[in-house]
């Protein structure tokens, strides 16, 4: 201690559990700054996740379908992640089979763009499925 203050410096404990404990001399407040700034720059070199939706209905279209399907193929190849689904409204739930037929083909068609992360699946009235972008 008497050391760090004959250098107008901090002492800081960097191993506590040790015996005898780890101390180090330094300037504490530059040591924090440091480590903010080091912080900031991982942060800031993380990629964040774009998630973008398609809606599809079970007994969509042929017109529609390739059109939705163009925006699937733009957004994959932006990078963003896409969520497709099928939303079955009132009595259409009993077309469940033609909404995984639909996702299905979907991701077949969509198998140079992007690789499928979740199977589609049944939550509530929507079938959903994820398909993560190639890199």
């Amino acid at each position: 201690m008497e050391l760090a203050e004959q250098q107008g410096l901090d002492l800081v404990e960097i191993s506590p559990k040790a015996v005898p404990p780890v101390c180090k001399i330094m300037d504490y407040k530059k040591f924090l700054y440091e480590q903010k700034k080091r912080d900031k720059a991982l942060k800031s070199k993380a990629t964040k996740v774009v998630i973008k939706e398609i809606r599809f209905g079970p007994n969509t279209d042929e017109h529609d379908y390739e059109f939705k399907k163009k925006h699937a193929i733009k957004f994959l190849s932006e990078g963003a992640k896409l969520k497709a689904y099928v939303f079955f409204k009132g009595r259409s739930i009993i077309y469940k089979d033609q909404g995984q037929i639909l996702l299905l083909r979907l991701a077949q068609e969509l198998e140079e763009y992007g690789k499928v992360e979740q199977m589609p699946k049944l939550e509530g009235k929507r079938m959903i499925m994820f398909i993560a972008p190639k890199k």
